[in-house]
């Protein structure tokens, strides 16, 4: 009888809805389900810039294969923009294939909005794929590009900048790159692309995180060829490798990438790029906490690009070091090298937007020259280069205090710069 009473209920119901012109209530589901999201990086960038926004997101539900960022070769923009535009279409098309997703959410970062910015303005189909777009802290637009709902994040600078008809939001006190990393941005563009506010802002580790990327040339992003990546893991007390084989060898493909490895989100790896004839190229990362499928492994061919003027020996250590957020080596960040801190105002000054710092013996003397950058390094956008001596032997002790708080200790081996190259990845967060 309670059975036959709900059904004759819902009948009467149905009536009356649709008599009133109305509808019966669909079935519950996401407002705004979690669609594919594409990053587009600026001059001399890569995927890097957003590996902890694309994590960031992972812990807030977005399975990390439909996060993607897509990658070119920044300086050579002018010449090369519609291979660019057709590999968009070729991702956004097979992102919406394997997912199901009516649109995509897209984002791009300084010379990136102006690559974006064309993009979608040169197509309504183009656009018709997109259901969002943020414009980070680059070109300023007099209408949102192609008709696509548009979040504008800006930084330190003109406080003019605009993108009309879009949601502007300024972030004064923070940099050029740091305006893509930082948590700010990441509530903003998560609220933007969701209708709600993110869960965690927090990197909550993973159980079983597995780390995966690709060995590309800076700043082409081609990938590295005949390469071979091996793993170790490191001591904490002095960085050395605990294993005198490695844990996990990957092959580099011809795109640059290698497969997932597997690893310990509580213990600090060397990634060693092995090339034949060439010096090995160590990386060395922080604590990966999460899945990380955006890990770059920045190098460059013999000879070629920055490294070529990075003078080398037998008796001392050369160091790259990388930050997605900017170093302001007067206004609270400090990079210690042996107890030495090597930025100041003048090799790490705020306005310089460095997020590339090359440490070594300039002039092999032996002798360290603190209170002027290297200029031949510094004339490049987003670098500077320090005289700093660091003999090649033992342990190379790295102290990173961040403005805003946090220390990092990241010892390393002291390799000779002769036979090998050392670069470091420290967290933006």
């Amino acid at each position: 009888m309670l059975i036959a009473r709900r059904k004759l209920f819902a009948l009467l119901t149905g009536v009356v809805l649709g008599a009133a012109g109305l509808s019966a209530p669909a079935a519950a589901h996401p407002v705004n389900p979690l669609r594919p999201v594409v990053f587009v990086h600026g001059s001399a960038g890569s995927a890097m810039q957003f590996r902890t926004q694309a994590k960031r997101l992972a812990g807030n539900g977005y399975p990390a294969r439909i996060i993607e960022a897509h990658e070119y070769d920044s300086p050579n923009i002018a010449t090369i923009l519609p291979q660019v535009y057709a590999g968009l279409d070729a991702r956004i098309d097979r992102l919406l294939a394997e997912t199901g997703a009516d649109r995509v959410d897209l984002l791009a970062h300084s010379l990136g909005t102006f690559v974006m910015q064309g993009y979608l303005n040169s197509s309504p189909a183009r656009a018709a794929k997109v259901a969002h777009y943020v414009n980070l802290d680059g070109r300023p637009a007099a209408a949102q590009p192609g008709g696509v709902p548009t979040l504008a994040i800006w930084g330190e600078g003109d406080p003019a900048r605009t993108v009309a008809g879009a949601t502007n939001v300024s972030f004064p006190d923070q940099s050029h790159t740091q305006t893509v990393s930082s948590v700010e941005t990441f509530r903003e563009f998560y609220r933007f692309f969701t209708g709600r506010s993110p869960r965690t802002t927090a990197l909550i580790p993973d159980r079983h995180p597995q780390v995966s990327g690709r060995a590309v040339l800076f700043p082409s992003n081609a990938g590295v060829e005949g390469a071979t990546v091996e793993v170790y893991p490191l001591d904490p007390r002095n960085g050395h490798r605990l294993t005198r084989r490695p844990v996990a060898v990957r092959p580099v493909a011809a795109d640059g990438a290698f497969a997932p490895i597997p690893v310990d989100p509580r213990a600090r790896y060397e990634f060693a790029l092995v090339r034949a004839g060439q010096a090995v190229h160590h990386f060395y990362f922080e604590p990966f906490r999460r899945t990380d499928t955006f890990l770059r492994l920045l190098t460059s061919r013999p000879g070629e690009g920055i490294g070529a003027l990075v003078q080398t020996s037998d008796k001392h250590t050369a160091l790259t070091f990388q930050r997605q957020k900017e170093w302001w080596g007067a206004e609270g960040d400090s990079l210690v090298v042996n107890g030495t801190n090597i930025l100041n105002g003048a090799t790490a000054p705020r306005a310089k937007r460095v997020i590339g710092v090359f440490a070594f013996d300039a002039g092999l003397d032996r002798t360290s020259q603190l209170a002027e950058p290297l200029p031949e390094f510094f004339a490049i956008t987003f670098m500077t280069g320090i005289d700093h001596y660091i003999p090649a032997r033992g342990t190379t002790s790295i102290v990173v205090r961040s403005r805003g708080g946090g220390i990092t200790y990241l010892p390393i081996p002291a390799w000779k710069s002769s036979d090998h190259r050392v670069s470091l990845e420290i967290d933006d967060y």
